[in-house]
């Protein structure tokens, strides 16, 4: 097999059949599929006996350790050159695998490639609100690729190939609970490796189907940023920071605002409505340039509205998770585990 697909499953039977479904339908079927399952409640073997006449596929089950070290389990029992790291809640188009077959035959030379994700139109109207706030130049989701940059490319781990021999050499994924594909990017860069963006190796992302997932998902990384920049220092760049910026001015106009409506019997007229309403223009402008731009890219005005309160969730969460790491590890000095054990598998 030139191409082992790897998927780490965690309770998800039905994304996992429209996983496999999508890889069923693959124009190139030079390639083996590797589920593992990480000790979930709600196993999908039965899935995966469906396709066991279809796919080239191998179910392994295993107890809980996260998705990176079922990643590492998973390659460990790999056979192709290419190792390909999917998530489970990802759909393929029927060309994925011949797009990266295209590009590595006309000079992309790369040790290991990345590519976009987008919403599938049957996504819920919030799936694609959730979307559009993960890959909008107007949230920091502009950053995650889907164009070629002027930077260096890392590729994510919900759409990751690299050759198997460099996997094993760098020892695959860490142990980081948060952040560990950018971690194992780092390190591929650090290791004199070339990665690239592949646009046209994209996929449907399912991503969270409701905000308080979101924002625990975005929440996370904004943890895993600082923790990545202890490991990798001067990794740290403007555009991770601006999450927080927005953070803290949204906060701070709003208790302009409260503060304002107390001191309403303090203040003559012109004050007070500088107090109580000016803070709200800048969050309100902003709320329409959202709307506006996602209503148009969705062609849904329900969709550009839920993405408003998707992208407030997406930046705040971020910028709330990015603070706590850095109070915590910064300036308590707790190391990684320490500040957030809870968090971590064993």
């Amino acid at each position: 097999m030139k191409y082992s697909i790897i998927v780490p499953v965690y309770n998800r039977p039905d994304e996992v059949d429209e996983l496999l479904e999508s890889l069923s339908n693959q124009t190139l079927k030079d390639f083996e599929v590797i589920i593992v399952e990480d000790g979930s409640v709600k196993p999908c073997k039965d899935v995966c006996d469906k396709y066991a006449d279809i796919l080239a596929l191998h179910y392994y089950a295993k107890e809980n350790s996260g998705p990176g070290q079922s990643r590492n389990y998973g390659a460990e029992r790999a056979n192709g050159e290419w190792l390909i790291i999917l998530d489970s809640d990802v759909v393929l188009p029927e060309g994925y695998l011949e797009n990266v077959e295209w590009r590595m035959k006309n000079g992309e030379f790369a040790t290991a490639f990345g590519g976009p994700d987008a919403a599938h139109p049957s996504f819920t109207p919030i799936q694609k609100a959730i979307s559009y706030s993960m890959t909008s130049f107007f949230t920091t989701g502009g950053i995650r690729g889907g164009k070629a940059k002027l930077d260096k490319f890392f590729p994510r781990s919900f759409n990751m190939g690299i050759r198997r021999d460099v996997y094993h050499q760098l020892g695959g994924f860490s142990k980081m609970r948060f952040g560990e594909d950018i971690d194992f990017s780092y390190r591929i860069v650090e290791a004199g490796h070339k990665t690239r963006l592949f646009p046209e190796a994209w996929v449907w992302h399912k991503r969270r189907t409701d905000f308080r997932k979101f924002f625990r998902q975005v929440y996370n990384s904004g943890i895993a940023r600082i923790n990545l920049t202890k490991r990798h220092p001067g990794t740290l760049k403007l555009v991770h920071l601006l999450p927080t910026v927005f953070t803290v001015g949204v906060i701070g106009l709003i208790l302009i605002s409260a503060v304002g409506r107390a001191l309403m019997h303090y203040v003559d007229r012109d004050q007070f409505y500088w107090m109580c309403f000016a803070p709200w223009i800048p969050i309100l402008f902003y709320s329409l340039i959202i709307f506006v731009d996602s209503s148009i890219r969705n062609r849904s005005l329900w969709v550009g509205l839920l993405s408003i309160p998707a992208a407030f969730v997406q930046l705040m969460g971020y910028g709330l998770g990015f603070i706590e790491s850095w109070w915590k590890r910064c300036v308590l000095k707790q190391d990684e585990f320490q500040a957030f054990e809870k968090n971590f598998y064993s």
